[in-house]
């Protein structure tokens, strides 16, 4: 897949290099000249300039990009940035540092796939946001364990299933649990599984293929090679 990022500071630039580590291109906008110099020196592309400027996205190629990542400190560049890549056909995420604005954009911004809170998430989080898609790698807990969050697809086998019904692998536990659009809790109860809700699952690397089969419906051959590159996004 291919991405432009707005903003090669901290948050930026540590999105783009989890992005390229997995075998995605990337594209970065940024107008600091000493940003601009360490990304080039990394071997990345950099567009130096206004991101928030039609001619600078263009020049970036947003047209052919799949996702458009606002991530620089201005919330109102970031603003900009989403609602001109949204008339280019591009998932846009937008970077948002105050949570007391989320309701505001959220009301205002048609034109915004997905906020984010660096300073809560990290570069994992935001580019799980860009990739978007059923499977979203929270953390790595340590060399052979990773937090997941699934989304249940009408594909899954426990469709339907009860929590305490559920028979993961050994080495996997559910930690977290969300019916769709709701907040994340404890698991419990005997709510049955549905399209669109959500678990968080700590797991063996050994063991994720399996766990993803399971909660996402994905083939065999699909979830070892996913579960393999770590890739978290592309999978509908």
């Amino acid at each position: 897949m291919r991405f432009v990022i707005i903003g090669a500071g901290r948050v930026g630039l540590r999105t783009a290099r989890v992005l390229r580590e997995e075998g995605h291109e990337v594209t970065l906008i940024e107008r600091d000249e000493s940003r601009v110099r360490r990304a080039r020196n990394e071997g990345f592309t950099v567009v130096e300039g206004d991101g928030s400027r039609e001619r600078t996205l263009e020049e970036a190629a947003v047209e052919s990009a799949d996702a458009v990542g606002a991530l620089t400190a201005d919330l109102n560049v970031n603003f900009t940035v989403c609602m001109v890549a949204k008339h280019y056909g591009c998932r846009t995420v937008l970077r948002i540092d105050e949570a007391y604005r989320e309701e505001i954009y959220r009301k205002y911004a048609d034109d915004v796939d997905e906020l984010i809170y660096p300073e809560r998430l990290g570069a994992i989080g935001a580019k799980n946001a860009l990739l978007g898609g059923t499977i979203r790698a929270i953390a790595d807990v340590e060399q052979h364990l990773q937090v997941v969050e699934l989304t249940i697809t009408g594909d899954a086998p426990v469709n339907g299933y009860t929590i305490p019904e559920l028979e993961l692998p050994a080495n996997s536990t559910v930690l977290a649990f969300g019916k769709r659009d709701s907040e994340l809790e404890l698991p419990g109860g005997d709510e049955s599984l549905e399209v669109g809700d959500r678990l968080v699952v700590l797991a063996d690397f050994e063991v994720l293929s399996d766990v993803r089969q399971l909660l996402v419906g994905e083939s065999e051959t699909r979830a070892i090679a996913n579960a393999g590159s770590g890739s978290t996004g592309g999978v509908n």
